[in-house]
């Protein structure tokens, strides 16, 4: 794969992992009945939240959604849309909602942090850590301001241990430099259906007891 047709996947990946995001913190203010900014505020702090904490830790100027501003304006787009919608269908706003755009964007954004992190020379282990914080942060915000304990944490169910593996794969087509392109797309493929596997056969790690 050459290179410009890498930066296009990577550019590519970065913006459905954001729709993806944004679409469930747009969901789960909607479920938290709050109003228009609310709804903003947690979509955006789902969508740019992870990979704003990981630009952070890379010394990385500027923040990905300040280099490309457009971003924020797709998410004030999906807000208006997204919401307008939903509320004149009446639809009823499952936990299912937030929890397949979630997967979608756990996927996404765990193969785009790493790849990242290792094209900013970082090394494999915090290329690994830099995929994980991009994938579950935003999440983790998104439950903390909508004043629930965030799911990563607390439904028992593989997250960060998927996110792990997405991210170890990116490394490891990285190592061998074949296709590393085929490398992110496997890895979003391998995080997204585990993560949706794990939703619908009800899986869950055993829990710490006291």
């Amino acid at each position: 794969m050459s290179q410009p047709v890498f930066f296009y996947v990577l550019s590519a990946i970065e913006i459905f992992a954001v729709i993806a995001f944004a679409v469930s913190g747009i969901t789960a203010a909607l479920r938290a009945e709050m109003d228009f900014v609310g709804i903003c505020f947690v979509a955006g702090v789902s969508a740019f939240g992870g990979g704003t904490i990981r630009d952070l830790l890379l010394d990385r100027r500027p923040f990905f959604w300040v280099e490309q501003d457009g971003l924020l304006w797709l998410v004030i787009a999906l807000c208006l849309v997204c919401s307008f919608f939903i509320r004149k269908s009446h639809v009823e706003l499952t936990e299912k909602w937030i929890q397949i755009p979630d997967a979608v964007g756990l996927g996404l954004f765990a193969a785009l942090g790493t790849q990242v992190a290792l094209i900013e020379g970082a090394s494999v282990t915090v290329a690994i850590l830099m995929g994980v914080i991009s994938s579950t942060l935003g999440g983790v915000l998104r439950d903390t301001f909508c004043n629930v304990v965030p799911k990563a944490f607390s439904d028992h169910q593989p997250y960060v241990i998927l996110a792990v593996f997405g991210s170890v794969i990116v490394v490891g087509f990285d190592a061998v430099n074949i296709m590393p392109g085929l490398g992110l797309i496997l890895a979003v493929g391998v995080t997204t259906v585990g993560r949706l596997l794990v939703l619908s056969l009800n899986l869950s790690i055993p829990a710490w007891r006291a």
